[in-house]
């Protein structure tokens, strides 16, 4: 059961972020229980993690704000372990170094700074660039799956459900684009098989134009002969 004093700070806080909301995060308390807070990370450019949004989870103590809390990642990431507490100096891996001061969005912002780092700490793993960038592409897809995040956050729902339909519409657009040339590519095979046909039907014509030309030529040569020859047999006669 959270005491008084920490349902009235996590209000407080709830409502700081929901007036001056921090860059590149969203946080929001369960509707259930405002221990537990759900949060989205959005990857910073020119990070191995741009584009990508990473989902988690915030547990305070009922103490809070005396006492840290926990703090898990549920997205695959390639810098923290799923469903394992972070180790921050802001966690309850360090009870020693909390500032009550502290609030959920210094809390946020820490760790998304702490993420952008390469620095090893409990709970970090250790992955290429090209890999995160993998899982950044996925991460949305991933966290549409999950129920709970689908309520709280349903601007990144319709958010994934726009890039669905814009990659439908351009697969779409690309699969008509490559039919029509394959159509038009089919029409100029049988446009260039009929001028084939064509040429060998002239070829045939004219062929055919010689043989009628050179044949009267060589008969009227034998005719012309053949009567020179028959006028001059009288002659001969003679």
């Amino acid at each position: 059961m959270a005491e008084k004093a920490c349902v009235k700070r996590l209000q407080k806080e709830y409502r700081a972020l929901c007036k001056e909301p921090v860059s590149h995060v969203v946080a929001r308390p369960s509707p259930s229980n405002i221990l537990e807070w759900h949060y989205v990370l959005e990857g910073s450019e020119g990070t191995p993690f741009a584009g990508g949004y990473y989902y988690g989870k915030i547990k305070f103590p009922p103490e809070y704000p005396y006492k840290p809390p926990g703090i898990t990642m549920i997205t695959p990431n390639g810098r923290f372990m799923t469903q394992k507490k972070i180790c921050l100096s802001m966690s309850d891996f360090h009870p020693e170094s909390w500032n009550p001061m502290w609030s959920v969005s210094s809390i946020l912002t820490g760790l998304l700074s702490f993420m952008m780092d390469n620095s090893p700490t409990t709970g970090s793993v250790n992955t290429s660039a090209a890999e995160k960038q993998r899982l950044a592409k996925t991460s949305l897809a991933f966290n549409c799956k999950n129920p709970a995040f689908r309520k709280l956050f349903p601007e990144y729902v319709e958010m994934y459900n726009q890039q669905q339909l814009r990659e439908q519409q351009v697969s779409e657009q690309q699969s008509t684009e490559l039919k029509k040339e394959e159509n038009s590519g089919s029409k100029s095979e049988k446009l260039g098989n009929w001028g084939e046909d064509l040429k060998k039907v002239e070829t045939v014509d004219e062929v055919r134009r010689n043989r009628k030309q050179a044949f009267p030529t060589w008969m009227m040569l034998l005719l012309v002969s053949i009567f020179g020859i028959v006028m001059a047999l009288p002659l001969l006669q003679l």
